[in-house]
């Protein structure tokens, strides 16, 4: 029996999923959107306080994620540094390996096309049986699927 994997799509919403040791899937998405009283550092304190829960469900081998090199608004990039920060510091407390998988490379692996949109990623996880509720949560499972099978 393998260990579980954990997929994340990182952002203020971020889309997570496992697999199993016994194969099976789950996933879904959590927000970490500050609330009107929260410091700065709150989302981040938030997501590790998620990632030591999560952790519970399963024995990672190892983590993946989406690795972006462009945003396209400032704010989006200042989120996901921080939430990226925030894992790599976790998973090397937790001597757990991550990678990020390049957004052109997943989607490729997924749909064929590196530049697929939404609508794409979305037809391309209903395809393999999954019924994602969001956006989020199907470019996470597209992250798992790739590291799975590198050529679905």
């Amino acid at each position: 029996m393998t260990a579980a994997v954990l997929a994340l799509d990182l952002g203020t919403t971020t889309g997570w999923a496992i697999r199993s040791p016994d194969n099976a899937i789950t996933s879904g998405s959590a927000s970490f959107r500050p609330g009107r009283f929260d410091g700065g550092g709150m989302r981040y304190l938030r997501f590790h306080r998620w990632l030591d829960d999560l952790k519970y469900l399963g024995d990672f081998s190892h983590i993946v994620f989406e690795e972006v090199r462009r945003h396209s608004g400032v704010d989006a990039a200042h989120v996901y540094g921080g939430l990226l920060a925030t894992l790599t510091a976790w998973a090397e407390h937790h001597r757990i390996p991550y990678e990020g998988i390049p957004v052109g490379t997943w989607k490729k692996a997924l749909t064929g096309k590196g530049n697929a949109g939404k609508a794409d990623i979305m037809t391309a996880v209903r395809a393999l049986g999954f019924a994602p509720a969001g956006a989020d949560e199907a470019d996470a499972l597209g992250i798992l699927f790739s590291a799975m099978e590198p050529n679905l």
